[in-house]
C-alpha cells in the first residue's frame, strides 16, 4: 500500500492545465479571506450588525452579473438567448446545488459566530470522507487505500480540534434579534462532549458543501452540459441561488422579521455606503470571487482536490488569525494541522484524476475501454476518453 509513497508528487495530475495552479492558489487565498473578513465583521458579543441573508443575496447578484459579463465577451446576445432557450433543463437542474449552496453560505455566518476561523476551517474538513463516498458513487471511481487513509487521517485531525473546542465551550443561547444574529454566552462550561448544536450546524454545512460540490462537478462534466459554456452554467446556478435566497429572506428571516424586504436591503446598503461596516463590501466581493473561481476549479480539477486545497488553508488561517485577532495556536491546533498536512501529502502523491471530457475517435475510446476492462452502457456519462484516462490512473 505504501509503495506509492516513494513516488514524487505528480504535479501534472494535480494541475492538468496551465491555469490550474493559479486557480488553486486563488481558491485558497479567497477562502482564507472569507473566514478572516467575516470574523472581523463580528461585534464583541459574537453577533453581526447587518442582515447576513441580504449579504449572501447581494453576493449572488454580483456573481450572476460577473458571469454574464464574462460570457458576453465571447457570445452575442442572440446566441445567449438561443443557449438559454435550448438549455432550460440545465437551468432547472441547477436548482439542487443552488439550494444547497444557499444554505451553506448562510450557515457560514452562523458557524463563524460560534468558532474562530481556524477551528471553523478545521471542522469543515469532515467533508473529506463524505466527499470521497459521494465521489466514488456518483462518478463510479474506486478510491485507493492511500486515498482513503489520507481522508481518514484528515478527519481524525478535525476530531482532535473539535474535542478541544467542545471541552471548553461555554453554554450559549443563540438569539435572533430584530437587527442582529447574536450569541449570549453563559458562565457555565459544557461537559466534555464532541456533539453539540454548533457541531450539528457544521455537519449540516458539510453535507451541503459535499453534495453541492460533487453534483456541480457532475453537471459541469456531464454529457448534457459539455456543449454549454461554463459561464452560462454559472449564470444558471447564480440565478437559482438568488431565488433561493429571496425565499429564505421572505419566509425564514428571523434577524429582521418586522422589516420589509426593501427596508432590509436599504439598511444593509446604508451600512456599506456610510462606511460604518466597510467589511461588508469586501465580504460580498470576496465571496463573489470565490464562486467564480470554484467553478473554474471544478472544471479542470476535482472535488477531492478542492477539499484538500481547503485543508491547506488551515496553516495560513491559524497564523493570520493569531496576528490579526490574537487567537492562540494551541497544542491541539498544532497537532490537528500537522495531521491534516500529512494527509494532504498522502493525497498529493496519489490524486484522483477526473479531467474534463474531450472529443475523441471511437478507436481511442475502445482502446481505453479495453485497457481498463470497464463495461459501460451507451447512456453512461463517463464514456468519453478524458474521463476514462483519469479512471485508468486510479484502477
Amino acid at each position: 500500500m505504501f509503495t506509492s509513497l516513494r513516488r514524487q508528487i505528480n504535479f501534472k495530475d494535480l494541475f492538468p492545465t496551465p491555469w490550474s495552479f493559479a486557480i488553486f492558489i486563488s481558491y485558497m487565498g479567497l477562502f482564507i479571506n472569507q473566514g478572516l473578513l467575516v470574523t472581523g465583521s463580528k461585534t464583541s458579543s459574537h453577533s453581526y450588525n447587518y442582515n447576513t441573508i441580504v449579504v449572501v443575496l447581494l453576493t449572488e447578484v454580483v456573481k450572476f452579473v460577473a458571469a454574464l459579463v464574462i460570457y458576453r465577451q465571447t457570445h452575442s446576445f442572440n446566441q445567449m438567448r438561443r443557449d438559454i432557450t435550448d438549455n432550460q433543463t440545465v437551468l432547472f437542474l441547477y436548482f439542487i446545488p443552488s439550494a444547497l449552496y444557499c444554505l451553506y453560505n448562510n450557515l457560514a455566518f452562523i458557524n463563524l459566530s460560534s468558532y474562530d476561523p481556524t477551528t471553523y476551517f478545521l471542522l469543515l474538513q469532515f467533508r473529506v470522507v463524505v466527499t470521497g463516498v459521494i465521489f466514488q458513487i456518483l462518478f463510479n471511481k474506486r478510491l485507493t487505500r492511500i486515498q482513503w487513509l489520507s481522508l481518514l487521517l484528515l478527519t481524525s485531525g478535525c476530531i482532535i480540534k473539535q474535542f478541544e473546542h467542545s471541552s471548553s465551550l461555554p453554554v450559549s443561547k443563540v438569539s435572533l434579534t430584530n437587527s442582529t444574529l447574536s450569541q449570549t454566552p453563559e458562565p457555565t462550561l459544557q461537559k466534555s462532549s464532541l456533539i453539540n448544536i454548533h457541531l450539528i450546524w457544521i455537519l449540516v454545512q458539510v453535507f451541503c458543501s459535499c453534495f453541492a460540490g460533487v453534483y456541480n462537478e457532475y453537471l459541469l462534466k456531464s454529457d448534457r452540459t459539455t456543449q454549454v459554456d461554463v459561464m452560462l452554467q454559472n449564470s444558471f446556478m447564480y440565478f437559482d441561488s438568488i431565488l433561493c435566497n429571496l425565499i429564505l429572506l421572505i419566509f425564514f428571516d428571523h434577524q429582521q422579521p418586522n422589516l420589509s424586504i426593501t427596508e432590509k436591503f436599504s439598511n444593509t446598503l446604508s451600512l456599506i455606503t456610510s462606511g460604518k461596516e466597510n467589511l461588508i463590501f469586501f465580504i460580498i466581493l470576496n465571496n463573489a470571487a470565490v464562486g467564480i473561481v470554484t467553478s473554474l476549479f471544478l472544471k479542470s480539477m476535482t472535488s477531492i482536490l478542492k477539499t484538500f486545497a481547503s485543508a491547506l488553508e488551515l496553516l495560513f488561517t491559524s497564523i493570520l488569525a493569531w496576528i490579526l485577532f490574537s487567537i492562540p495556536v494551541s497544542i491541539y491546533t498544532f497537532l490537528a494541522i500537522f495531521i491534516v498536512s500529512f494527509a494532504v501529502y498522502l493525497y498529493s502523491i496519489n490524486p484522483v484524476v477526473n479531467q474534463p471530457k474531450t472529443t475523441s475517435t471511437n478507436n481511442e475510446i475502445n482502446l481505453v475501454l479495453n485497457k481498463s476492462n470497464i463495461t459501460l452502457s451507451t447512456e453512461d456519462m463517463h464514456s468519453k476518453l478524458g474521463y476514462e484516462q483519469g479512471k485508468r490512473v486510479i484502477v
